[in-house]
């Protein structure tokens, strides 16, 4: 589900399982198209998933990368990667966007998809790939006896 936020962000929430046509078009989750319909940025993303933000989003991730010295390597090479492989969609009339190629292979995207909510973008995975992954994160998730976020657990 995606839900407004107090500061009027998307949240999305939840985990879908929509498939990938012949032509690398997927349709988006039904609870996902309002706060996508305008547009969205699907890139790589961590663990070999993809990105997709909403384009307000992204336009803010944007903005406070710039923020970042040119100097900074890692900044640099992350940016590199990030930008270079952006593609940006508006869904058509049934909610699908189109994959690019490139960005299906990164991901190593077949016919069956998972679309997760990761609060203020979406994750999309080939099932196998985050069915493994899952499974090798829910016995850490379980056992957390750290303070991952500061302040808030």
């Amino acid at each position: 589900m995606a839900l407004g936020t107090k500061w009027g962000e998307a949240m999305f929430l939840g985990t879908h399982e929509p498939l990938l046509d012949e032509k690398g078009r997927l349709i988006l989750p039904a609870k996902f198209r309002d706060e996508l319909a305008s547009g969205l940025v699907v890139t790589k993303g961590q663990e070999h998933c993809l990105y997709g933000f909403p384009t307000t989003e992204f336009a803010s991730l944007t903005e406070a990368m710039r923020q970042v010295p040119v100097t900074s390597k890692g900044a640099r090479d992350y940016m590199r990667v990030m930008f270079a492989g952006a593609h940006d969609e508006i869904p058509d009339k049934q909610g699908r966007i189109t994959i690019p190629s490139q960005l299906r292979s990164y991901a190593g995207l077949s016919r069956e998809c998972v679309v997760i909510g990761a609060n203020t973008r979406i994750e999309i995975w080939d099932r196998a790939a985050w069915t493994a992954y899952l499974n090798s994160q829910e016995q850490n998730f379980a056992e957390i006896s750290e303070e991952v976020f500061p302040g808030l657990f």
